[in-house]
């Protein structure tokens, strides 16, 4: 009988078939001198979607130690968060910084 292969062994079950997450990155919001806090509770309230009691806690984290971190996503989505966040600072003139880092 010629050489078969035998698919039965061949074949991944579910149990045997692993699918890791993707990595996650913060979007990190800088504090500055001319950013207004309001500004940047809109942005946290309009980008990242927190609650009124949640942006103004992350805004007074950036203006109290510099940094803050506004949310944890996939690559794609921090950047885009990020870029949004810029567009609107960018919009209305202020230098407000996001950036992403590895979680």
């Amino acid at each position: 009988m010629p050489n078969v292969p035998d698919f039965e062994s061949d074949v991944l079950t579910e149990s045997e078939i692993r699918v890791d997450k993707p990595p996650l990155y913060k979007v990190v919001l800088h504090n500055d001198d001319f950013t207004t806090m309001d500004f940047v509770i809109y942005v946290l309230r309009v980008v990242f979607h927190r609650s009124d009691m949640e942006a103004f806690a992350i805004m007074m984290k950036v203006h109290n130690e510099g940094v803050g971190t506004a949310g944890v996503y996939t690559l794609e989505v921090a950047k885009m968060k990020a870029e949004k966040a810029m567009a609107l600072a960018r919009k209305e003139e202020f230098p407000f910084l996001c950036t992403v880092e590895e979680e």
